[in-house]
């Protein structure tokens, strides 16, 4: 075998690599391309036989010539790594080769995969019920959908009630006639009322409510002792002198309100007056002769002639049913220019007698109109004063007969310190037969701030009742009933004297205890009568 020489062979390995990193040989590759990685393999290969070849011709060399050269060890071991690396990428190319068939079958599989959970997804979801084989995420579906309908259906109901306004309240009273003359000496008695205010529409600024009022009790309590022209309790289910006793529930109230702005048109947030229409059955002390301090007999007074004006509730004259109602219509011009002050003018008609109970109604006898102002006096503190005067076309004089009443009354409040406010009233007869004809009562409220409850109050009141001239001429003789015996058998004279005290105790937030003691002088302007005492509880749950 020849030798080869030193320098022969440098000059063939210089050749070999030369042709290795010759931009021809680049060319000629990169143009046979077909990927980058065939390229990648295809170098490697041409690369691993050039480096096989160069080892060779190294290895013949003599020690002399590779003494700066690396050895035949480090060559070899770097042909090995060029190996592995070779197959490496062979191995990553049959890989690649491979995987676009194989990614196909899978996302086909796939696809096929979640088109058959869409459908049962879809065929769960179009089920109203709830299943448990169904899938998780249809069941969870459902459940907020069930959620959202039940947060929406409370949202509609919310908003349905919204405006509507409900009250409740029960009274219960028993009481003894300490003496006098009278044929009861105790008797108990019980009232429920009930009351809902419901939105009515709008029509532009113009607002309306409806306004309904149950009413249920029983027993009509001791009422008037004797011949008094007062009843001793206010609170009884029917007005004295109803002859129903059985429990019973009503629709005491019925009627409809309308609340107009004014200017028309204007902005109703920056009006500052209004009108103010009622029409239906009720209770025209609501908006006649109205008070403050002593309007409420289930929590103040409970004498009849201290609760409202006495000729107008005792005497008869507002002709209202046996429960104290009647249907009519009410309108009120309200003017709050300035503010806190207040000046309105108010006008009513209302059925009488049969009419109060839509029986021969549609007359409207009884006409009632009222101005009234809101002042602050004592350094400030509010009072509330009331002028008016009614007319009942179908009233009944002390002798049974049907005529025409007239009177005029005022109604004041005012408080005169923090904690005390002052009451007053005066009624005036102007035509009629009755058996009073003129009336003034007056009172107190204190507050039980002064002794460490605010809750509680202490109040007094005094009422005088003034026979009139007419029935002080006929009371001896008077038989109204017809039975050809005197229905009195005495004079009347004088006043009737009335005084009472009470004191509402708070026991619980909706609970509250009234002992109450009353005393009537002279009942019925009779001087030869006892003098009646009537002592009492009231028990007054309110909601």
């Amino acid at each position: 075998m020849p030798k080869v020489r030193p320098k022969q062979a440098k000059v063939k390995a210089t050749i070999a690599l030369a042709a290795i990193s010759s931009p021809a040989f680049a060319c000629n590759v990169k143009n046979r391309e077909a990927s980058p990685l065939t390229a990648t393999v295809k170098r490697s290969r041409f690369t691993l036989l050039a480096l096989r070849a160069l080892a060779g011709t190294f290895l013949a060399l003599p020690a002399t010539a590779m003494a700066a050269e690396p050895s035949t060890k480090e060559l070899l071991q770097e042909i090995r790594r060029l190996s592995q690396r070779l197959e490496q990428v062979e191995a990553q190319k049959a890989t690649a080769e491979a995987r676009p068939g194989g990614n196909e079958s899978q996302l086909q599989q796939r696809v096929e995969r979640l088109e058959e959970e869409n459908k049962k997804l879809e065929k769960s979801l179009s089920a109203q019920n709830i299943s448990e084989d169904e899938p998780s995420l249809a069941s969870r579906l459902k459940a907020v959908e069930s959620q959202s309908l039940g947060y929406k259906k409370t949202a509609r109901t919310v908003e349905s009630l919204d405006g509507i306004q409900v009250g409740a309240g029960m009274t219960m009273v028993g009481q003894n006639m300490a003496s006098g003359d009278t044929n009861k000496q105790g008797e108990l008695n019980y009232r429920a009322d009930v009351t809902v205010t419901l939105p009515g529409g709008e029509i532009g600024n113009t607002k309306g409510s409806i306004f309904t009022h149950v009413r249920m009790g029983q027993g009509p309590g001791i009422q008037a002792p004797g011949n008094a022209f007062s009843s001793v309790n206010a609170t009884s289910f029917e007005r004295p002198g109803a002859d129903t006793s059985d429990s019973a529930i009503v629709l005491a109230e019925a009627f409809y309100q309308l609340d107009v702005p004014l200017p028309f048109g204007g902005n109703p947030n920056r009006s500052r007056s209004h009108l103010e229409l009622n029409f239906g059955k009720m209770d025209p002390f609501v908006f006649f002769d109205q008070n403050k301090v002593s309007d409420d007999e289930t929590r103040s007074f409970m004498n009849q002639s201290l609760v409202h004006n006495p000729l107008l509730d005792t005497g008869g004259d507002v002709g209202v049913d046996g429960l104290g109602f009647s249907p009519g219509v009410q309108v009120a011009y309200i003017d709050q220019t300035n503010k806190p002050e207040k000046n309105a003018v108010s006008f009513g008609m209302f059925e009488t007698g049969n009419g109060a109970s839509f029986q021969d109604s549609m007359d409207f006898p009884f006409w009632i109109g009222q101005v009234e102002t809101t002042r602050r006096f004592f350094g400030g503190l509010e009072g509330n004063y009331r002028l008016y005067g009614w007319r009942n076309g179908r009233a009944q004089n002390y002798d049974g007969a049907e005529a025409a009443h007239a009177g005029i009354g005022i109604s004041i409040d005012q408080k005169v310190a923090e904690y005390v406010s002052l009451f007053g009233r005066y009624g005036y007869e102007l035509d009629g037969k009755v058996r009073f004809d003129q009336a003034l009562t007056v009172g107190t409220e204190i507050s039980g701030n002064y002794w460490g409850r605010g809750a509680d109050a202490l109040g007094i009141g005094f009422g005088l009742l003034k026979v009139s001239d007419d029935f002080k001429r006929d009371s001896l003789t008077l038989d109204a009933d017809g039975d050809g015996t005197a229905d009195l058998g005495y004079t009347a004279e004088g006043m009737e004297q009335v005084a009472e005290i009470f004191y509402r105790y708070r026991l619980m937030p909706k609970l509250e205890l009234s002992p109450n003691a009353q005393y009537i002088r002279q009942p019925g302007g009779n001087a030869s009568s006892n003098d009646a005492y009537a002592v009492g509880l009231r028990a007054q749950v309110t909601y």
